[in-house]
């Protein structure tokens, strides 16, 4: 199967690290940018009355059901257009790996159609904990250590965009498009 070679970059890194004000601040300047869908997910399931507990009981729901908004999202995306992605399909792999959920079906097909134009990881920022953010700082490190390891096998460019205020690192980005 071909893969769709997309003009999409992809901002990542572990949790706490800044992707969404980093793609918010790309966003304000005119770019096509996406939303975190992890947060997203959460928020759903939060307006139908769940806790963020009982979500996150469920590591393998809650995994699928972001991969599935992710799915969703790239789908509706033209390959054509510049687009700032808040986290791509690869990130689901790093998260099932953590959790040691199994790779399924969905997850493999979804991985093997697209390639990203560049991946930029943003190295961690201090963990700052807030209702949707579980993770301590030894997970931060482990999931930011599997997106690095899971993306550099692409065979897309990778970035790595040191720490720096954030309309430094939006900077940083620009200049390596």
């Amino acid at each position: 199967m071909t893969r769709k070679i997309t003009n999409w970059y992809v901002i990542t890194g572990g949790p706490g690290a800044g992707k969404t004000t980093i793609v918010n601040l790309l966003g304000a300047k005119g770019y096509k940018t996406t939303i975190e869908h992890a947060r997203h997910y959460l928020d759903t399931q939060l307006i139908k009355g769940r806790t963020v507990e009982d979500v996150r009981k469920n590591q393998k729901e809650f995994q699928s059901g972001i991969l599935d908004m992710q799915i969703e999202q790239e789908n509706s995306l033209s390959p054509n257009d510049v687009v700032f992605l808040d986290r791509a399909i690869p990130d689901a792999l790093a998260y099932y790996r953590f959790l040691n959920l199994p790779e399924d079906k969905k997850l493999k097909e979804a991985l093997s159609k697209v390639l990203y134009r560049k991946i930029f990881i943003l190295d961690c920022l201090p963990l700052q904990q807030d209702y949707a953010r579980k993770e301590d700082e030894s997970a931060q490190k482990r999931i930011h250590s599997l997106l690095t390891d899971i993306y550099e096998a692409l065979p897309v460019p990778v970035i790595h965009v040191p720490v720096m205020p954030p309309d430094k690192r939006v900077d940083f980005i620009l200049k390596n498009l």
